[in-house]
Order: structure tokens, then sequence, then C-alpha cells
């Protein structure tokens, strides 16, 4: 038996530092994607009594006995997958000291803790069954599209689709979303699967990559968005590395220094995340292209106001700005999405922008050493299949 699933990475549209004080922000699923292939011995005599697990993207490979995972977690034979559980300190140890058998190179070391959710997970969901796992992804790592959550969303999918715990038809051609509550079952996972990656998510990148379209998030509420507007982004990964725990906390400092002006930085971001909402929810008033439009330039207008308030907080750069710069030629709008300090930056292509124009941005913006990649905004979210089917 053969399962592939597919989950989306996200993008922060409107909101982020704010959010961290109390305001309101706004995230988006974008059409790229991360994929998993499982596929499970199709009787005894293929079971070579191993679980491999093929990284294509940074071209590595485990593999593990069956009998050696059953050592390092010995009670996964009990695990109920319908109970989403926590992997706790010491069992992720007694994993990382499996994984010092690879010798992982030092520049992909990060991939560790990958790895450690991918087995926590497989064998929470599936238990001690032989297996082989592929992964890729059209997500550049560690950039602030929610790559690791693609990951353990897509990880969590496929083997909840070959699990009891779902319903699932192995006959539907094509990809199929789970139903709601085995949405939330994924969902659940993937953030097991993240907290083992990151310590402390705040559960928004897991839940935006098993929903899809858009959530607004505040104070720790998430609330689910449909969106009635087909955005179209050019997200530009600048390659600049940036410490997102050390922005933050320059976010705050900022604010003890100027309580006031900070305050009233963060409430005018409220305003832009809540408007950011309500006009992408709005349905259009009429079928022309004068209503989209104008849109789309409340929208572009927003996000310069939000990158001008991303800015007095001190979270941008100078790879950044030269984004701004060149876009802004071409009198198209851009900002920084997550932490900033580098990372990625979004640009509006609005729907009557020529192709033209797009590649000559992108040919400059290449120029400087930045990775281009163009997405649609808000589309679904875990997806699967059986058999390889298309």
């Amino acid at each position: 038996m053969e399962v592939r699933a597919r989950a989306p990475g996200k993008i922060i549209l409107a909101g982020e530092h704010a959010v961290v004080h109390g305001s309101a922000a706004v995230a988006a699923s974008i059409a790229l994607y991360t994929s998993v292939s499982l596929r499970l011995p199709s009787s005894p005599q293929d079971n070579d009594d191993t679980v491999t697990l093929n990284l294509l993207d940074v071209g590595l490979e485990f593999s593990w006995p069956i009998e050696r995972i059953k050592e390092i977690l010995p009670d996964s034979a009990n695990s109920i997958a319908s109970l989403p559980a926590t992997c706790g300190e010491e069992t992720i140890k007694r994993i990382l000291t499996v994984l010092e058998e690879f010798n992982i190179p030092e520049a992909k070391i990060g991939i560790a803790s990958g790895v450690v959710a991918f087995l926590w997970l497989y064998t929470s969901i599936l238990g001690n069954k032989a297996a082989k796992v592929i992964v890729s992804s059209e997500l550049p790592l560690g950039s602030g599209l929610g790559s690791s959550a693609a990951f353990c969303v897509s990880l969590s999918g496929a083997f909840l689709a070959l699990s009891d715990s779902v319903k699932v038809d192995f006959d539907h051609e094509g990809w199929v979303s789970f139903g709601e509550k085995d949405q939330q079952l994924a969902n659940k996972w993937a953030f097991e699967g993240e907290k083992i990656i990151h310590g402390k998510p705040s559960g928004i990148d897991n839940t935006v990559s098993t929903f899809g379209n858009l959530i607004k998030f505040k104070s720790g509420a998430i609330t689910c968005i449909k969106s009635n507007m087909t955005l179209k982004m050019l997200i530009t990964n600048t390659k600049v590395g940036r410490n997102t725990k050390a922005l933050v906390a320059g976010v705050s400092e900022r604010k003890k220094r100027h309580v006031d002006a900070m305050t009233s930085v963060f409430a005018a971001v409220e305003f832009i995340s809540n408007e950011f909402a309500s006009i992408i929810q709005s349905t259009l008033v009429s079928d022309d292209d004068d209503d989209f439009i104008k849109k789309e330039e409340r929208i572009q207008e927003l996000m310069e106001m939000n990158q001008g308030l991303l800015q007095c907080m001190g979270v941008s750069h100078v790879s950044i700005e030269t984004v701004l710069q060149t876009t802004r030629k071409y009198q198209l709008t851009s900002k920084l999405t997550g932490a900033g300090g580098g990372g990625c930056v979004l640009t509006l292509l609005p729907a009557l922008l020529s192709a033209k124009v797009i590649d000559k941005v992108i040919e400059e913006l290449e120029q400087c050493g930045f990775q281009c990649l163009i997405a649609e905004i808000g589309g679904n979210g875990l997806e699967f299949r059986f058999d390889g089917r298309s």
C-alpha cells in the first residue's frame, strides 16, 4: 500500500511581531508544498524489517531495523493514533543517540530534530511497521515559510491515512482532504512534531498548513478565514539568515524605551490586520474587474503601511530594503513576512500585471542573489491520495 500526502507552506500577510504584544495577525497558506510518499509492504514476504526515511532535498537517507526502533521507543507498540502524545525530553535524547550513528554533516545538523519528529510521529501513529518514506519540498528551509510545519503536517497526514484512526476512501482518484475531525487529529499530531523541532511553537504554522486558506490569530485564539479573492504573490527569499528570538527581543526592548509610541504602532497593526481580513473575506459586488482592482489597491496600501510599521519596530534589513526598492520601480508593493532581519519578502502581483513585467522583476532580484517563487495564497491545506494517482 502506498499513500502520498502534501501540505502547504505559509506566509504572514499582516501583523508579525505586533501579535506578540496582543495585536491581531493574518496568515495564509501558499501553493508551495512539502510532499511525503509512504509505502508499506504489500505482503510479509516484502517485509525487510526496516524503516527508511529519504530526505530528497538535503540528500540524506536514514534506515533503522524495527528491532532497533523497539529498543529506543519501547512503548511505541502501545501508542494510540487517535490520542496525540507529547515526546518527552528523555525520549528525544534516546532518539538523538541513534542519529549519531549516521554522522550527519555539520552543515545539515539542523535536520536532526526533523528526523526525531519523523520517528516519533511514525511509531506513535503506525507502530512498529516496516516502511519506506520519501520526503520532498518546494519550500526553502529556514526561510520563514513554514517548512517544518508542512513537513510535520504531511507526515501526519500520510501516516494517519494508513492507520485505523481515520476514515478514507481508498478508491478515490486524485487529491482528497480529510474530514474536519480527522483534520483536527492530523493538526494535533503535527503540533507534537513541531514541539520536537521548535520547543514552544505557536501552533499557527501547522494550523495554516493543515486547514489551508487563511487564519486570523490574536492572543492565542485562532480563527479560520475563507478567502473570496484569488491573490498571487511573488515571494523573494533573501537567503539572509535571521535570529527570530533576538528580533522579537529587540522589538520588546524598543517598546520599553518608547512605550506610548510603540503601543500606537501595535494598535495601528491591529487595524491593518482586521481590515486585511475583512477585505479578503468580502464578496465582490459585481463581476467586472473594477471591484477586484479596487480591493487589490486597498491591500497594496495595507501592505505598504504594515511594512512602514515594521520598519518602526526595527526589524527590516538592507536585503529587505533592496527588494522594496527594486519592486517599487515597477509600481509594485512589498513587505517583509515573518520575523524580518532577512528572510522572505512578499510582493503582491496584481491580476492585470503583465508576464513581461514579472519576468523583469524576477530577473533583477535574482541578479541580487535572491531566490524568487510565485504562489497563489489561501489554497487547500493537507491533502492525500493513494497508489500514485494524479
